[in-house]
């Protein structure tokens, strides 16, 4: 049968939008919200490109920004991918669902095979949807419903979908994630905890499970890149983020850990999973 963390396959692609000036206006920040600096965010989702490119060595595709889409570059939102498919998400919030078309349309160019979701009552964030390696869960969120976790158990038969419920205003990215191949990292919010006991439940393989102090720490990438004889990655929110959870990230020995800042991007509500999509096997050509 193998074991949990085997499916999380090799990469070779990540995609990734550009920041527009419109994210900067506040026009998709939100009411309630602070100003966000254009300038910081846009340098901090170029180190990230960086990183995904030149530290993990992954071919980086970067749709161009549209000032008619301000949360276009959290495109972590607009698809779940396994293997050669692509489930094309529809997003709660009605101004978003425009954000598909280009990242479908990049998905296509890569090979992908491209799954729609035709139905009008569903819901799906993308960061609503964490893949194990073995199988899905999927957060029951304001964002995602039930319809739009029956899509993804339709989409994807190979695996068990599981739904698990997630509170307030959070995606199940946003509280937990893979920070290895066997292990599950979780924030230590309520929230969080009830997350990865739920998972625990449903679950019919042994995971380990690692606390971190942030929530958002959990929101984390875990990349085996194809690079010859490298070693698993982990892109992860750094200390100058979040310097409460390093420590604890430090007990992660299996994985190399690669830092990343957000703290501007978040915001406009990015979670480092929000930004980019990556592809975990090599698409046809």
């Amino acid at each position: 049968m193998g074991t949990p963390g085997e499916g999380l396959g090799r990469c070779s692609h990540a995609l990734i939008r550009g920041v527009p000036e419109s994210l900067g206006s506040g026009e998709g920040s939100g009411a309630g919200l602070p100003a966000l600096d254009l300038a910081k965010a846009q340098r901090e989702h170029g180190v990230l490109g960086g990183k995904l490119r030149q530290r993990l060595g992954l071919q980086l595709l970067e749709l161009s920004p549209e000032e008619s889409l301000p949360l276009g570059p959290l495109l972590g939102d607009t698809a779940v991918i396994q293997g050669d498919t692509a489930l094309i998400t529809r997003p709660w919030s009605p101004a978003r669902r425009p954000e598909v078309d280009g990242v479908r349309k990049a998905l296509q160019d890569l090979g992908l095979r491209i799954v729609e979701m035709g139905d009008e009552n569903a819901t799906l964030d993308g960061t609503d949807v964490l893949f194990t390696g073995r199988e899905f869960f999927v957060g029951l969120s304001k964002w995602t419903n039930h319809r739009g976790a029956e899509i993804v158990a339709d989409t994807f038969r190979d695996f068990a979908v599981s739904t698990v419920p997630v509170s307030g205003f959070s995606h199940l990215r946003g509280l937990c994630g893979m920070g290895g191949p066997r292990t599950v990292v979780a924030g230590s919010s309520d929230s969080a905890q009830k997350a990865v006991r739920a998972m625990a439940v449903l679950t019919d393989h042994p995971y380990a499970s690692l606390t971190l102090p942030d929530d958002a720490a959990a929101d984390c990438l875990f990349l085996r890149p194809g690079l010859p004889g490298a070693s698993p990655f982990l892109l992860h929110r750094g200390g100058g983020d979040l310097p409460n959870s390093q420590e604890a990230l430090q007990k992660l020995t299996d994985v190399t850990l690669v830092p990343v800042s957000c703290s501007e991007l978040e915001k406009a509500g990015a979670g480092l999973s929000s930004l980019c999509l990556v592809l975990s096997t090599r698409p046809h050509s």
